[in-house]
């Protein structure tokens, strides 16, 4: 059996302390494996947020224990959690977070740069993740050349480039019309499906659920209930016909 990417068991988070403590997250315990994208669904302010950091190292948990890649995180250094972070998990925000000085290409070189990984093997890397998203002629534009759902291809790119073993996507689609939404979603259910790695979009929107190998409600800080699926929706379709997800990108830049 292979071993989860990431594993949070009995995970809680508090903030504050005495009567202005807030509990965000309560016993939570999630395995993502490789292969699968999950979704987890709930309100604003049910905690999903928190734990998407706590899963990504980001931030630690008050009680409870986090594993990536069998690596236990308890009594990691910052420094040591920064590893983690820069060797296992891609990151996809809602807002981007691209460099608006920075062209397309450097923008996602810069994760490789991170590593230590420069050159010409780097920069080849970086055009194929480029082109895989359907960005080839957008290489030397500036995020603000670019409309929304490009810019999430790109911080996607950013996010791959550097192979990692899990990809956390924090509304990601939430921005975005549903057109590029839909895009945004197909291209992270192939990183899942093709590149076997561990997708987690966090969400409030049902419409996702389409993408999904597996469900997760969270309320009030709590994990509610876990339902497993069949994604409806790994190519794109068009009259019944499958098409490759370059192809209905290519489409997607059409209609804007």
């Amino acid at each position: 059996m292979t071993e989860p990417i990431i594993e949070a068991a009995n995970v809680s988070k508090s903030f504050g302390s005495g009567p202005a403590r807030v509990q965000a997250l309560k016993d939570a315990s999630l395995t993502l494996n490789g292969g699968e994208l999950t979704v987890l669904m709930g309100p604003s302010g049910s905690g999903k947020t928190t734990f998407l950091s706590i899963l990504g190292c980001m931030l630690a948990p008050t009680g409870g224990t986090v594993r990536v890649c069998g690596t236990s995180t308890s009594g990691a250094r910052p420094a040591e959690l920064a590893e983690i972070r820069r060797h296992h998990i891609g990151f996809v925000f809602q807002s981007y977070h691209l460099f608006s000085t920075l062209t397309v290409i450097e923008n996602v070189l810069l994760a490789l740069d991170l590593r230590g990984d420069r050159g010409p093997k780097a920069l080849a890397k970086t055009k194929e993740i480029l082109a895989s998203v359907g960005l080839t002629s957008k290489m030397s534009s500036f995020p603000g050349q670019l409309s929304g759902g490009e810019q999430q291809r790109v911080a996607i790119a950013r996010a791959v480039v550097a192979d990692p073993s899990a990809i956390l996507a924090d509304e990601p689609t939430a921005a975005l019309d549903s057109v590029n939404g839909h895009a945004t979603m197909t291209i992270l259910s192939a990183i899942a499906k093709e590149r076997g790695r561990a997708v987690l979009v966090v969400t409030h929107d049902p419409r996702l659920f389409e993408f999904a190998n597996r469900i997760v409600h969270i309320e009030d800080g709590s994990l509610m209930r876990e339902e497993f699926t069949v994604p409806k929706v790994n190519l794109m379709r068009s009259s019944g016909v499958e098409r490759t997800r370059k192809d209905a990108l290519l489409e997607y830049d059409s209609q804007k």
